[in-house]
């Protein structure tokens, strides 16, 4: 998992140290353009657990603000502040007719680099950069006792039990985000955006010392959303 972490991570320094160059040139030829916008749209998340817990996607919502500032040369810089929903659902044996599902509340702060390209009317794009959150609620629903498994006759002995009424170790979360998505321009200062995103976090929800049962529990989401932008610059 450090791995992975690792690598996804210099990749990200990567794409922005090669593409940084661009922007600076662009700034010298082309004219800035600068807008402001909203979106929402539709999560499905599950998270990366070490040792494994059997999971399933969960679906949520997420809704923000977003402003953006791109040359028209292909390079931009986009921030955003959204409420976004994350966490897991179990997966149990068919059989049992348990239900749980997980879902903590984010803020957060996603500052991406952007790469566009296409006609005046539509444009393409993709987006990839740091993102930071904030947890500010947290969600269990459940039709058995999970704060007491050994009242539940029917769970299952052979599944993992010790995430269902563990307390968040952590509320600052951080990651990385990336996307692709497509732009059509309705007028000059007028347009609406497509997009799709993944994340993947890189800091624990709960707590991962050596005596904690998990050394890893990272929040990892699909996102769908659909977006308006309008030009002030």
């Amino acid at each position: 998992m450090k791995t992975l972490t690792n690598r996804l991570c210099a990749l990200t320094l990567l794409v922005l140290g090669c593409l940084a160059p661009f922007g600076v040139a662009a700034q010298r030829y082309y004219t800035p353009d600068l807008a402001i916008g909203f979106k929402g749209g539709a999560t499905l998340s599950e998270m990366s657990w070490s040792p494994t817990v059997r999971q399933k996607f969960t679906p949520g919502m997420t809704a923000g603000l977003c402003l953006r500032y791109t040359e028209e040369n292909h390079f931009g810089l986009v921030a955003e502040l959204n409420f976004t929903q994350r966490g897991w659902a179990e997966k149990f044996n068919s059989d049992s007719n348990l239900d749980y599902k997980r879902q903590f509340s984010y803020l957060q702060l996603p500052i991406m680099t952007q790469i566009f390209f296409g006609s005046e009317k539509w444009r393409f794009f993709i987006n990839l950069g740091p993102e930071i959150g904030y947890m500010v609620g947290d969600k269990t629903t459940a039709n058995f006792n999970y704060r007491n498994i050994e009242s539940v006759s029917n769970f299952p002995r052979n599944h993992r039990y010790e995430q269902l009424a563990m307390e968040p170790g952590r509320k600052f979360d951080y990651g990385i985000a990336g996307g692709l998505g497509v732009e059509m321009r309705l007028r000059r200062k007028h347009s609406i955006l497509l997009e799709g995103r993944f994340y993947y976090g890189l800091a624990n929800v709960f707590p991962s010392s050596r005596r904690d049962v998990f050394g890893a529990s990272r929040g990892m989401s699909i996102e769908c959303t659909l977006g308006y932008m309008f030009r002030i610059i």
